[in-house]
């Protein structure tokens, strides 16, 4: 799970992103509002902490902006603890309110709920200039529909449910043939090769890790696919 922690303490944003990734989260930091804004629309990320004492700009105003480039939910992480203050965030798009000082425990727990929610609610996932119909069960790239076969279908949602992480060969064979165990060994591989060269147009590709599984992610920018 990726994590946008919009943070100008220095201190603070180092112990949080380390405590995160002691629990599995890959946390990207942005001091002001005018990194975590770029971040917001350049990155792919799964939810967002924002403080609303940055040195650039109000907090509720840099929510407004995000909420107009951004689907994820945002957690406001603030010093500001007045009821009308909760109030003004909340009504402003925050998913929800914390107040500083915090348990660490506490902030986990409030991002999990979060995730939770998002998860039952996401319709679409996107990675690059795909997008993924979890529901319709189709592959778009801007408004034009990527053809893929029912087994493709599967092999795509299984790796953009778990987009940039490694799914491991045996995972994604049990996911696309899950009754058919004379399957021959080589058969991921090619419907693997062929969605590989169907994403190549939305920016994304599948790289095969030896012993490991396979990955989605962006394609480099030096063009390099990796078969």
């Amino acid at each position: 799970m990726r994590v946008l922690l919009i943070e100008d303490d220095s201190m603070l944003a180092r112990g949080i992103a380390a405590a995160l990734s002691q629990s599995g989260y890959d946390t990207e930091v942005a001091p002001n509002a005018e990194v975590a804004l770029r971040l917001a629309r350049n990155g792919s990320f799964n939810i967002a902490i924002l403080d609303l004492g940055l040195p650039d700009r109000d907090g509720l105003e840099l929510l407004g902006e995000m909420r107009a480039v951004a689907q994820f939910p945002i957690l406001i992480l603030s010093a500001r603890d007045g009821l009308n203050d909760r109030i003004r965030g909340l009504d402003s798009g925050a998913d929800d309110y914390l107040v500083k000082p915090f348990a660490l425990g506490e902030l986990e727990a409030r991002l999990r709920a979060l995730l939770r929610r998002g998860d039952e609610a996401a319709e679409w996932r996107h990675l690059a200039h795909l997008r993924f119909d979890v529901e319709g069960k189709r592959a778009l790239v801007g408004d034009a529909q990527v053809e893929l076969t029912a087994r493709e279908l599967s092999i795509l949602n299984v790796l953009l449910s778990r987009a940039r992480k490694v799914v491991s060969k045996q995972a994604l064979f049990d996911a696309v043939f899950p009754h058919e165990t004379e399957a021959a060994p080589n058969a991921l591989e090619v419907h693997v090769s062929r969605l590989r060269h169907k994403l190549r147009p939305a920016g994304v590709t599948i790289r095969s890790l030896r012993g490991l599984g396979y990955r989605i992610e962006e394609t480099l920018e030096n063009g390099d696919n990796q078969p």
